[in-house]
């Protein structure tokens, strides 16, 4: 199937809008121009930046309260000035926060029974909901704010003032100042949360280590003015979205260990005017991109270095925010890979499903690896005082497939384990039982190949039939022996044991074999072939002997008679090689004949056409 286009199981995932009454409308969605994504999402809540007077203000939306909004609604407010970005606490739901204008960072709890619709009060007005906690530290306005992927109360946030600062919300404390030479235009922590990648505004990509605050690897960025973003794809590679000096929309691949430039160099999306936004999920490995301004996401999968084109999202209603659900929200059952949500106009959010479509009415254990789960991995005590651990808790998928208790196990890598799916084997209607049989030299044929490796089902087969047929095969080419006896196969090897075995030849009659016998002519012919391989030890001998058609008695066969056996084989080839050469011989004399002719012919011509001028 990857003769002509490349093989993926991801190859014709697509999305899938939702109806109108499955998305959120009447919202007032600010038209603020800061570069943030707008809209962030968890399993229960949607979070995006309003547009309101007298301070700012966002609004968080439950995702089961679809349709269009009142024109009265509650918000959270507390902030002087216009609100920039927010993001939800991986590890507790009803905690978010938001940074703003005004240079404070905000905490904020979610009560319980909030409604985005109906949190109102007796006199029929929408309550506000304030922040339970401000975080000051930055000198100008705060524009990016992220939570630590495995740390429970560890933020980031980045400001105005060029500086990224790694908060402890317990203690309120900006623990960790990273100094930047620009505006930070965009941060990422990586998958274990110990190293941080920044883009800013200098056009520089910097990698920083947070135990030591230093910058373990720096290079350019972007040429283009406008402001690049970035994400982590691997423990070691890391994809920026930005722009040309031409003002080209890109994509790039790092290599952390060097950033001096992409590798394969930079792949150009088209020269549309808005920054697009990168989501990767690490389960699928695809990279989703969302330009602001588009109508579609384009989505590729990335392997082997390099990102492959499945397909986009084709969309006529263009979008200015984009934000991507937890794993664990999908729907395992339909096959859904990615929930995402878009804005559009301004005025609704659209929610976007992105499926593999699969008819199996079991769980796809290949496309739902372990995901992050909702448990801490670290607190904020131990992140600050230098522990790290391999990854996040993960969740079993296999368990919110079955609604069964949910499974949760620690992560061996820093990125979720991939899940393969388990291998059926072929059923082999002929069994053959063979005993481990160890060579201390490599084949002749297949240098580093043991025995183990070429006693397999299809060889032994492969073998009896050709010394079955060895006499009759007198007019093989050279190019076929070649191939048919030498080309073995890698598959699973099997035992051969002095057993009863059925014959690969059902039409003849068995009898169960029996031990002490002699070898019969068929054993003799099997062993001629394989015996330059094993070096005609009994055993193989005995246990080949075992597959033939033939009933068969047998006393453990002397080494000098196998010694005798392979000297008639090895005077058969010869003859055999003989006729190849001499009818090689014929082939060559006959075109040699007729490159004669063809050249009396030409003689013949030139004659003529000397004679005729």
């Amino acid at each position: 199937s990857g003769r002509f286009v490349r093989a993926s199981k991801f190859r014709h995932v697509f999305g899938q809008s939702s109806k109108k009454e499955l998305c959120y409308e009447n919202l007032k969605i600010t038209k603020n121009a800061w570069d943030s994504n707008l809209i962030k999402a968890n399993s229960k809540y949607i979070a995006v930046n309003w547009e309101s007077s007298g301070g700012g203000a966002f609004a968080v939306i439950p995702v089961q309260e679809t349709g269009k909004a009142p024109d009265k609604t509650s918000l959270f407010r507390g902030h002087t000035a216009t609100i920039l970005d927010v993001d939800f606490n991986p590890f507790d739901e009803q905690m978010i926060v938001s940074s703003s204008d005004d240079g404070r960072i905000a905490i904020w709890e979610i009560p319980a029974d909030y409604s985005f619709h109906k949190y109102m009060n007796e006199d029929g007005d929408a309550i506000d909901v304030a922040p339970v906690k401000y975080l000051t530290g930055h000198s100008r306005k705060v524009g990016h704010v992220k939570f630590h992927p495995l740390a429970q109360n560890v933020l980031a946030s980045s400001s105005l003032d060029y500086t990224v600062k790694i908060w402890n919300l317990e203690s309120g404390k900006d623990e960790i100042t990273l100094q930047h030479k620009d505006l930070v235009t965009c941060f990422e922590f990586n998958p274990n949360g110990t190293l941080l990648a920044t883009t800013s505004r200098d056009k520089t990509i910097r990698i920083w280590d947070l135990a030591t605050q230093k910058v373990i690897a720096e290079g350019p960025g972007h040429s283009g003015a406008k402001p690049s973003r970035i994400c982590w794809l691997a423990e070691d590679r890391v994809v920026t979205t930005g722009f040309s000096r031409m003002s080209d929309r890109q994509v790039g691949i790092y290599d952390t260990a060097d950033l001096s430039k992409p590798i394969g160099g930079y792949i150009n999306i088209d020269s549309s005017s808005g920054v697009i936004m990168p989501v990767y999920d690490p389960a699928t490995k695809i990279l989703f991109l969302a330009g602001k301004g588009d109508g579609n996401i384009r989505y590729y999968e990335f392997a082997e270095d390099d990102l492959f084109e499945l397909s986009a999202y084709q969309s006529t209603d263009a979008q200015r925010g984009f934000a991507v659900a937890p794993k664990y929200t999908v729907n395992v059952r339909e096959n859904e890979i990615v929930r995402a949500y878009k804005t559009v106009q301004d005025s609704h959010i659209e929610p976007i499903s992105f499926v593999v479509p699969r008819r199996a009415e079991i769980f796809q254990s290949d496309i739902y690896p372990d995901c992050p789960s909702k448990q801490a991995a670290l607190t904020a005590e131990e992140f600050f005082a230098g522990k790290t651990v391999n990854g996040p808790i993960l969740l079993s998928m296999q368990s919110l497939y079955d609604g069964s208790e949910p499974e949760f196990r620690p992560s061996t890598s820093s990125l979720p384990v991939k899940v393969t799916p388990p291998v059926e084997t072929k059923k082999v209607a002929k069994e053959i039982s063979v005993s481990p049989v160890q060579s201390k030299e490599p084949t002749p044929f297949s240098k580093g190949k043991s025995v183990d490796d070429l006693l397999n089902k299809p060889a032994v087969d492969d073998l009896l039939q050709k010394a079955q047929d060895l006499d009759g095969e007198e007019e093989k080419s050279e190019g076929e022996w070649g191939e048919e006896e030498v080309e073995i196969k890698k598959e699973t090897p099997v035992e051969v044991k002095p057993a009863p075995v059925e014959s690969k030849k059902e039409s003849k009659k068995e009898s169960p074999v029996e031990s002490p016998v002699k070898a019969t002519p068929t054993e003799t012919k099997v062993v001629e072939k394989v015996s330059p391989v094993i070096e005609a030890t009994p055993e193989p001998i005995l246990a080949l002997a075992a597959a033939s058609p033939a009933p068969v008695t047998a006393s453990p066969a002397p080494v000098t008679k196998g010694a005798t056996t392979l000297k008639g084989n090895v005077d058969k080839l010869t003859i055999l090689v003989e006729k190849l050469e001499a009818q090689i011989a014929k082939l060559t004399e006959t075109a040699a004949e007729k490159d004669d002719r063809l050249a009396a012919l030409e003689t013949k011509i030139g004659e003529l056409l000397k004679k005729s001028a």
